[in-house]
């Protein structure tokens, strides 16, 4: 069995999410089957063509370089899903301590 029916047999319950970076690869995943795919680093016209050659066939997710200020041009492409980074690596860190004293 190839890759995907190997896993999918195996798991078939398993979420699965194909990440493609252009039109061609989207093309191949929704071939597979894939049931969502993750459109990374496309620009807004690329998002609305790889939206339009999914649509019925797998859920959609734009990833990749996308700043808060695009979210609309984004979400207006179509996509089901939106994914940013930035929100969680752009973020300052913590110092948190689990440390806890008891007293009598």
């Amino acid at each position: 069995m190839a890759g995907d029916q190997s896993a999918r047999a195996r798991y078939p319950d398993l979420p699965l999410e194909c990440e493609v970076t252009n039109l061609k690869e989207l093309d191949e995943a929704l071939a597979a089957g894939a049931p969502r795919v993750l459109l990374d680093n496309m620009s807004v016209s690329t998002l609305r063509e790889a939206v339009e050659r999914a649509s019925g066939k797998a859920e959609t997710e734009a990833s990749g370089g996308l700043a808060i200020g695009s979210l609309r041009q984004v979400a207006e492409t179509g996509v089901d899903y939106l994914s940013i980074g930035s929100l969680t690596h752009s973020a300052p860190a913590l110092d948190l301590s689990m440390l806890i004293e008891l007293t009598d």
